[in-house]
């Protein structure tokens, strides 16, 4: 669900996603340019509305579209809309499919693919998935596989931030490898302390300990989230910053160390640790406290070399000082609200980045960017209130949508 609330007008209306095609003018080209190769095919290796999303910008860029699918997927949507779809996965269960570079890799050389969008959650910040398509000669439309291997790592991140003088959670500089570990960490700075994991994100493997009776229980319990979510069940441990706001600021960089931020968005309404309301911009948030946040994440960015489209992530406390928390090395489900607010099609620049194209070339300088407007995107969630409000499944029958 989206609500756009339009910048002159004042009035308020369902979102229509406008896109601003990225053209650019071969009259007005740089040396830089030299390095453009064109993509005329690309293959999403996700699924569902994601999967679409991007075939619609190929579409609108003139780009052959390639869909992969599963068994269980045979029939769905996103398999239609590509102008080639493949299967993937043949008996393996539906996530597995979508997991296993072997057969995305092969599907996408033997039929030509120039490129592949990894789309979000699946493989999209799986380094040895971004290395395989260079392997293979396919481009991966993200960052190197050395930057989606150090943003994955939250400890090796977060040691990247300290560096790039970013302000960091208190916390402790390496996985844990034992419950003494985190003792002596509360013993230095107190309860309420959080452990995470150290290898994947998403809520999974995040439990608040607020005394030492709860420690070893949630101890063992993220342990086993991270190991089952991740496939290791490595954590480390930081000071839990109570009623925090959570904001994320949008980055693209380019092939040539250009990077801009796209201002930011506030994802503090959550549910277990999930994202439920995403606002773009942030509501009365500080202008200092803007500056200093969209300052940090294109730095830290140019610190690691970062290309393509990302998301920095921090909490800011009550007294307004701003904590980092990791990067998202891919397109995130919300960035279509920074869409509405700018003007600017995130894909249309993923792509073009991709294919050597700089940030001035295609119009996507600091000072062009402007906020117009606000944009919020709610999720909708299902929960059993007679199985604890445990997560549920199943087809919506009534949807009573609210009167504005």
């Amino acid at each position: 669900m989206f609500l756009h609330l339009g910048g002159s007008s004042g009035k308020v209306g369902m979102l229509l996603i406008r896109r601003v095609g990225l053209f650019c003018r071969s009259a007005h080209l740089s040396p830089q340019s030299l390095e453009y190769r064109p993509i005329k095919k690309v293959m999403v290796a996700n699924r569902g509305e994601i999967a679409i999303r991007v075939f619609r910008a190929c579409t609108e860029l003139g780009i052959r579209t390639v869909a992969v699918y599963s068994e269980q997927d045979t029939g769905q949507m996103h398999r239609q809309k590509a102008d080639e779809a493949y299967l993937i996965g043949r008996g393996l269960s539906p996530v597995a499919a979508y997991l296993h570079i072997p057969d995305i890799i092969k599907v996408a050389k033997e039929n030509s693919v120039d490129a592949i969008h990894p789309g979000y959650g699946f493989l999209s910040e799986r380094a040895d998935f971004a290395q395989a398509c260079a392997d293979a000669g396919v481009r991966f439309i993200g960052p190197s596989p050395e930057v989606v291997r150090k943003m994955g790592d939250k400890v090796e991140a977060r040691a990247l931030a300290i560096k790039a003088g970013v302000p960091v959670v208190p916390g402790t500089d390496a996985p844990i490898s034992s419950l003494q570990e985190a003792e002596d960490f509360a013993k230095t700075y107190d309860f309420p302390i959080i452990f995470k994991a150290a290898y994947g994100g998403g809520g999974r493997g995040m439990r608040v300990v607020r005394d030492y009776e709860e420690l070893e229980e949630n101890y063992q319990r993220a342990y086993s989230e991270a190991l089952a979510a991740f496939g290791n069940g490595a954590l480390f441990v930081e000071k839990f910053i109570e009623k925090p706001r959570h904001i994320e600021v949008q980055i693209l960089g380019d092939k040539y160390g250009n990077v801009i931020h796209l201002y930011e968005r506030d994802c503090s309404i959550q549910r277990r640790h999930q994202k439920v309301v995403e606002i773009a911009p942030a509501a009365q948030l500080d202008p200092h406290l803007r500056e200093r946040l969209t300052s940090d994440s294109v730095n830290l960015a140019k610190q690691v070399g970062y290309e393509n489209a990302g998301t920095v992530e921090f909490l800011v406390d009550k007294h307004g000082k701003h904590y980092f928390i990791e990067v998202n090395s891919r397109l995130q489900v919300e960035h279509t609200v920074t869409e509405e607010i700018t003007d600017v099609d995130l894909v249309h620049a993923q792509l073009r980045v991709c294919e050597g194209r700089s940030l001035p070339e295609l119009g996507l300088e600091q000072d062009k960017i402007q906020i117009n407007g606000c944009a919020i995107q709610c999720r909708v969630t299902t929960e059993d209130p007679s199985r604890g409000f445990q997560p549920d499944t199943g087809r919506i029958e009534v949807f009573p949508f609210p009167i504005i």
